[in-house]
């Protein structure tokens, strides 16, 4: 058992015109010490699944089934009360856009401070002297504890929200879209940071992404996911090699080549509409090797080779093959 095993996660939204079902069945195991990148289109359920785990999806978002075990203990059963504890003390976040999750009119040592003292009993002298250790560690200088966000580049207050993140040392790290907006010296400063700091406090860390050589340099496992499933999971040289899922395909074709000796593939169409998703698999309309059986049945999510799992009922076809051609 790994430090986070999901089992059959659902998450749906409850609106006017019925369930948005924007996790559907999600199931995958976090070892203790990796990264597992999540990666997919826009629109295919990455955040929400980061949101679900933390118990903080957004009215009118609901888990309605499934297990998310952290050390043994199933969040899904936990109050509301109970979560509060858990979070930022066993499991955090990086959010998406550092700009819109700092609180502008607080100074960045109050919002560090502030979430120190919800979770650890210790003195406002010793929760200071904690934050601008974690500044420090992060790269901040902590004479720049008493500045405002708006201080700040856009680099930096990544930092601060990694040094939020972590400052409670957390077992479990979410890190959605860290390097989003970001030039890209900037973003691989924060990249390396990241590692080095999963060493440092010994992090399991989720990586949402839907860069894909942000995918390949920074994760071990990675999970392809596509409107609200897992389509494909495996180890990073598998995805990157042995691929088996024609949008895993797609998707990685779509990516300029260093060496321009390829294409770039262009997928069709978009994600569809979670409300009504299509019958049978759900990429199907856009997939260029569909078949009848397609349409009709739901492919199982089955291992097609050692721990590397697949849900595509034409997967063993994909063997050294480019379906996009």
């Amino acid at each position: 058992m790994g430090v986070l095993d999901v089992k059959n996660l659902k998450a749906y939204f409850f609106v006017e015109t019925g369930e948005v079902r924007a996790v559907d069945n999600v199931s995958f195991t976090l070892e203790r010490g990796e990264t597992l990148g999540l990666a997919g289109e826009s629109g295919c359920g990455k955040s929400t699944t980061a949101y679900a785990l933390l118990n903080l999806l957004p009215y009118p978002g609901k888990i309605v089934a499934g297990q998310i075990v952290l050390d043994g203990e199933d969040l899904v059963q936990k109050s509301k009360s109970e979560m509060q504890q858990i979070r930022w003390k066993e499991i955090s976040m990086v959010f998406q856009g550092a700009m819109n999750a700092l609180n502008p009119v607080l100074r960045i040592s109050d919002q560090i401070v502030e979430a120190i003292m919800l979770h650890e009993d210790i003195s406002t002298d010793e929760a200071h002297k904690k934050m601008e250790d974690i500044l420090e560690v992060v790269g901040v200088d902590p004479t720049r504890a008493t500045n405002y966000p708006h201080e700040f580049s856009g680099g930096m207050k990544q930092r601060v929200m990694i040094a939020m993140a972590l400052v409670t040392e957390p077992k479990v790290l979410i890190a959605d879209e860290p390097t989003t907006a970001l030039d890209v010296t900037v973003e691989a400063q924060v990249l390396k940071l990241l590692k080095s700091l999963q060493k440092k406090f010994h992090l399991s860390v989720i990586l949402i992404t839907h860069d894909l050589a942000t995918i390949a340099e920074a994760c071990d496992r990675v999970a392809i996911m596509y409107a609200g499933q897992i389509v494909e999971f495996a180890d990073v040289v598998t995805i990157f090699k042995e691929r088996l899922h024609p949008y895993t395909e797609g998707l990685i074709r779509s990516v300029p080549s260093l060496l321009g000796s390829e294409y770039l593939v262009h997928i069709p169409g978009s994600p569809p509409g979670l409300i009504n998703p299509p019958s049978g698999c759900r990429f199907h309309t856009r997939c260029p090797i569909a078949s009848e059986i397609c349409v009709q049945k739901n492919p199982e999510f089955r291992e097609i080779k050692e721990k590397h799992f697949v849900s595509c009922h034409h997967a063993e076809q994909l063997w050294g093959k480019n379906v996009w051609k």
